[in-house]
């Protein structure tokens, strides 16, 4: 679309662009081109002796340059254009200038600008009414004159109801409605036509910006779900790494065996991590085409991860210092990956904050819930502190945070519920409910049993 910024088209108040210079210049090559074909046809139709009393020959090319060369702003003032043009029309005729083609194509030219670039319609409208009611007046008064006249048109017989005067006088009407009949029509397709474009560029351009906001906001979510997995990967197993180095390096003269015990752990949350960091980096190494939504890769990152090894986080979590103890509640079943992976990771950062921020005395419970609809998964820690929260405790290494965005963003995308906040006993505790289609379980009895797990 060029020209200045309009309205919606598909409101009523669109107007078209205005005319693209390449568009002015050619309007201002067919004035040029018309007035100079008349010009050729007044030598022909005088030639030809059309009128027997016919024009001066400058009043008569005065008048032709009336009717053609204004058609260069038709596009610009339609209006001023069409009225000035059919003014020009009825005094050429009025006149007998020995020209009627050119005169003829100008005038439909004029009638059909105002149609298609006249950006008021209702004024559009008027104007071309007032043009087709002055030229039918004045049609009407020129019959009424040739059939009163005697000495009028004296090539055609008045004799009888329907004779040949009458029917020329006819085919003269029938002309007429069809000339204007044509150039009302083509204008308004014309004007319709643009609009029609309008709004196809407009939603080709909406398409574009679309295009480029979700492109955009699938970089950011693809960030997002990275940011999550190394967060997650890193500040669990780091964390306890940390933990169990600090407690070689307080008994590695006093008890060797407890000492290598605890880099034992060390090495194994090592080589834990690199394999969780490995499965990352793979998932960004895949085309976007093999991946059909980003749950999907997210799942596939850590296929080994979910439900099923959270005694094995809990057992890891009471090696690293803080007893944990695991309990199912309900009958267990499968889960969707998104939703396992999901339950896994709330459950690593509940036990890592735990870690991080319940002071020494910290014990944790984990409790995960089959409902009939829904999966819900609680962490709880009993530390000495009143609030183990990375964000809110007083006079300790504070955190940034990261964790609970991380697994407030988890959640959410799975359409569930977090809770996160300290207990009025002390502690705190993390929940989060998370929906499961109820065609995601196996047929079985009602959830009755009830599994503990101690670690």
């Amino acid at each position: 679309m060029t020209g200045a910024a309009f309205l919606d088209p598909d409101e009523p108040g669109w107007t078209r662009p205005a005319p693209t210079p390449g568009e002015r210049r050619a309007d201002l090559i067919l004035a040029a081109a018309l007035f100079v074909g008349s010009i050729l046809s007044l030598m022909l139709y005088t030639v030809a002796g059309f009128y027997d009393d016919p024009a001066d020959l400058g009043v008569s090319i005065l008048a032709l340059a009336f009717i053609t060369l204004p058609l260069a702003w038709r596009r610009v003032r339609p209006a001023t254009v069409a009225l000035v043009l059919s003014a020009a029309f009825i005094v050429i005729g009025q006149l007998h200038v020995s020209e009627l083609l050119f005169c003829n194509i100008a005038l439909f030219l004029a009638l059909y600008s105002v149609g298609a670039w006249m950006s008021d319609r209702r004024r559009a409208f008027i104007v071309r009414i007032v043009i087709v009611f002055a030229m039918l007046v004045w049609l009407l008064i020129s019959m009424f004159l040739a059939t009163t006249d005697p000495d009028a048109m004296p090539g055609f017989s008045r004799a009888g109801l329907f004779s040949p005067l009458v029917a020329y006088l006819l085919i003269q009407i029938l002309t007429n409605i069809l000339y204007f009949g044509a150039a009302w029509f083509f204008g308004n397709r014309a004007w319709d036509g643009a609009k029609e474009r309008a709004v196809l560029e407009q939603r080709t351009a909406l398409l574009d910006r679309e295009r480029i906001r979700s492109a955009r906001q699938a970089v950011s979510l693809e960030r997002l779900r990275i940011a999550r997995e190394l967060h997650d990967v890193v500040a669990h197993h780091v964390s306890v790494m940390g933990v169990q180095a600090g407690a070689a390096r307080t008994v590695l003269d006093l008890d060797p065996a407890a000492a290598r015990a605890a880099l034992g752990v060390v090495e194994d949350n090592a080589r834990s991590a690199i394999d969780e960091l490995r499965g990352i980096l793979g998932t960004l190494r895949e085309p976007d085409a093999e991946a059909e939504s980003a749950a999907e890769t997210e799942s596939e990152a850590a296929s080994t991860v979910s439900v099923d090894r959270l005694p094995e986080l809990c057992e890891a979590s009471s090696q690293s210092g803080v007893p944990t103890r695991f309990e199912t509640i309900g009958e267990p079943r499968p889960l969707p990956k998104l939703v396992s992976l999901t339950v896994y990771r709330v459950v690593q950062e509940g036990l890592t904050n735990a870690r991080k921020y319940g002071g020494p005395d910290t014990r944790a419970d984990v409790r995960l819930r089959y409902l009939d609809d829904a999966v819900e998964i609680e962490i709880t820690n009993s530390g000495s502190l009143a609030v183990a929260s990375p964000t809110r405790r007083r006079g300790a290494r504070t955190g940034t945070g990261l964790g609970h965005v991380g697994m407030q963003e988890r959640v959410r995308a799975t359409g569930g519920t977090l809770e996160l906040g300290p207990r009025p006993r002390g502690g705190y505790l993390v929940r989060a409910r998370i929906p499961v289609s109820l065609d995601d379980r196996l047929p079985g009895p009602n959830d009755s049993h009830e599994r503990m797990v101690s670690t």
